[in-house]
């Protein structure tokens, strides 16, 4: 407890009435002293006096009680900064401020951890101030002796000023880090958001070597899509260079590239960078070839000529070869069917090949069939909607492409209503699984086909059922292709919502994209993603059974995961995740890729220790940097406001010798009485003076 007295004015009238009290009393003062007036001393006296009587002085007496000041030690704990030695280094110094606060006087520490935030990974970097601005939110600003920083440097929101942060102390930085640093890094410069399926597209990487400049230095570079098989490349150290790659699927692939560890390495996070290039198909090649006309064939044409991605090519065999009218050629209004120039000039083009009750008519020769099976074999795509044809001896089955269809005909046609049906298997199909009005798999709420042709399964997969569960609609792999067969000319029917309908359009456009590789549509697959702080996985099968997934993350720890039954058969299961990069996992043969934060963290395109970033508010607080790898924890001095901050071995914490005040005292200097007797004596010697 200490005390300290000081003067103040309590003022009887406004300052702007005793200010013009004050101006009279000059001017009859000064008029009296013109005139060489005896007595004006002392009218000059008594005007004072009453002055002081409006003024009021007062003495103040303060009882103050002493309040220690207040240091924030603020830690950061970013992802960086968990490279070693870093973290031992950092409770070091901690641990060594603590010991040299205890034999400071007058001073509260406070310390605050910071730079990771609650909800994962930081995406933006090392936030840092953000916690600074917080933990100054709780501290007085006239008790506030300093902030010290244990962090390695990488700070990305350091504030412009410190007038920015509203401080008038110190900022000292402690830290962390080895004396002599090198790392390796990979740098994505520039890279496409989406490319073309099939063309070739490119990207810009750059390696470096920190802090060397190494001009002869080659590294190699492996380049992978979402986890497959790498292509190696060579490329200088310090020089950008294009690489290439090919997208094989339209949806999101994600590009990684790895750079081999450099002759210094602080870590390898940095060493890969990945990019996420949207897959899209320039335009949607597909022929549709009907065999006759029927009530079905305008739904085929007005379901694809709908998408605006696609582009059809539609012939209709009205005219077969044989018939022989008497009709003269010339006024024949037909087109003639270009077989040659689509069947083996061009068939390559199209992405889908779709044969409408398609039957033997002596329009495409065998070898052109046999054109259509290998396009499949090398990765094409073909649905056969069968006719009553098809069971017949005009049936394609009975040419080349017979060993690329897994359903033979039995020569059996069923002309009854009945409703189609998903198959146990169909039910975890993504081409089937989950299609509108299938609440209720065992009976769907779909209108009645009437007519279905009988098969016996030679390959592929059943997913829809019809009479007396006989397949309706057959899914196939061949050689790198895929082929689909639909055993009814009836779907038709569920566009024009006959007997309540049914999903035709959703239900095509499902088996056109599963032909076409889309990968929304395998149904063998493996995704992963990372939101709101958690990896989240998804695993579809058609097995039932969810075999464990094998997680790798970014700093190449590992962890199994068992997957439980999600929606439509899938396997699911999602864990928390701490560390900004790429998380790999794996079934044991297939790898999905998602990246925590940004693809390519700003927390790690640089981790050299360094002060440059922090230096200019250094500087403007009058604090210091001080490497704990060379310097070691340094002592902690008091210094007044205006001292140096810092010196050899030191730095310095601002004494503001703060208080609380107690209480408070008052005494008038001039009681009225005494005031009074002032004023009427001056007047009363003046006026005598002034008689004489």
């Amino acid at each position: 407890m200490s005390a300290a007295t000081v003067i103040e004015w309590a003022p009887l009238l406004p300052w702007s009435v005793i200010a013009a009290v004050a101006v009279a009393a000059v001017l009859v003062v000064g008029l009296a002293a013109w005139r060489r007036a005896r007595g004006t001393l002392w009218r000059a006296l008594a005007a004072l006096a009453l002055l002081a009587v409006l003024a009021n002085p007062t003495l103040v007496r303060e009882a103050r009680e002493a309040e220690a000041d207040i240091a924030l030690i603020v830690v950061d704990e970013s992802p960086s900064q968990d490279i070693a030695p870093r973290a031992e280094q950092t409770e070091a110094i901690v641990a060594g401020l603590e010991d040299r606060f205890a034999n400071l006087r007058d001073t509260e520490v406070r310390i605050v951890r910071g730079g990771r935030p609650d909800d994962g990974p930081p995406s933006d970097g090392t936030r840092l101030f953000a916690d600074v601005s917080r933990a100054l939110a709780e501290v007085p600003r006239e008790r506030l002796a300093g902030v010290l920083l244990v962090s390695d440097g990488q700070v990305h929101d350091v504030a412009e000023s410190v007038a920015e942060l509203g401080i008038d102390a110190p900022i000292h930085l402690l830290r962390t880090g080895g004396e002599e640093e090198g790392d390796r890094r990979l740098v994505i410069e520039d890279a496409p958001s989406y490319g073309i399926v099939g063309r070739e597209q490119s990207m810009t990487v750059k390696v470096e070597d920190l802090p060397e400049r190494n001009e002869n230095a080659v590294a190699h570079i492996r380049l992978s899509r979402d986890g497959g098989e790498p292509l190696v490349r060579r490329i200088p150290v310090g020089e950008a260079r294009e690489v290439t790659f090919t997208l094989d699927r339209r949806g999101p692939t994600v590009i990684e590239v790895e750079v081999e560890a450099g002759p210094r390495e602080l870590t390898m996070q940095n060493n890969r960078a990945a990019v996420v290039v949207e897959g899209v198909r320039d335009r949607l090649r597909v022929l549709l070839v009907s065999g006759e006309p029927h009530a079905g064939e305008r739904a085929w044409r007005h379901l694809l000529k709908s998408d605006p991605s696609v582009d059809l090519v539609h012939f209709t065999i009205l005219r077969p070869p044989e018939k022989q009218d008497g009709t003269p050629i010339s006024e024949l209004s037909l087109i003639a069917f270009p077989t040659r120039e689509l069947f083996e000039e061009k068939i390559e083009d199209f992405d889908l090949i779709i044969f409408d009750r398609y039957r033997q008519r002596g329009v495409l020769p065998q070898h052109y069939l046999d054109n259509i099976s290998r396009y499949v074999e090398r990765g094409g795509a073909l649905l056969e909607a069968g006719g009553p044809s098809f069971a017949s001896r005009l049936s394609l089955y009975n040419t080349p492409l017979r060993r690329v269809l897994p359903g033979s005909p039995t020569g059996t046609i069923f002309e009854e209503g009945f409703h189609p049906r998903v198959s146990e298997l169909g039910q975890r199909h993504p081409v089937t699984a989950g299609l509108e009005g299938t609440a209720n798999a065992a009976e769907p709420e779909w209108g009645r086909w009437f007519r279905q042709i009988g098969v016996d399964i030679n390959g592929g997969e059943v997913l829809m059922t019809g009479v007396h569960d006989e397949p309706l609609m057959i899914l196939d792999r061949v050689g790198e292709g895929r082929v689909a067969q639909l055993l009814s000319d009836h779907a038709w029917l569920w566009a024009r919502g006959y007997d309540g309908g049914g999903p035709q359009a959703e239900l095509m456009r499902r088996i056109s994209h599963w032909l076409m590789k889309e990968p929304e549509l395998e149904e063998e697959d493996l995704q992963a993603d990372v939101s709101d702080g958690n990896l989240r996985i998804k695993r579809r099968s058609l097995s039932q059974e969810h075999p464990p997934v094998e997680v790798t993350a970014p700093d190449g720890s590992t962890q199994t995961l068992e997957l439980e039954d999600g929606e439509a058969g899938a396997g699911v299961a999602e864990m928390p995740v701490g560390q900004l990069g790429i998380y790999e996992v794996s079934d044991g043969e297939r790898t999905a890729l998602a990246a925590a934060g940004e693809l390519n963290p700003k927390e790690f395109q640089n981790v050299l220790s360094t002060d440059e970033l922090l230096q200019p508010i250094l500087e403007q607080s009058g604090g210091a940097s001080v490497a704990y790898a060379s310097d070691g924890v340094p002592n902690l001095r008091k210094v007044s406001p205006n001292r140096s901050a810092a010196g050899p071995g030191w730095i310095g914490l601002q004494d503001n010798q703060a208080y609380r005040v107690a209480g408070v005292s008052e005494m008038p200097l001039l009681p009225a009485v005494l005031a009074l007797l002032l004023v009427l004596g001056a007047l009363v010697t003046a006026w005598f003076r002034e008689g004489r």
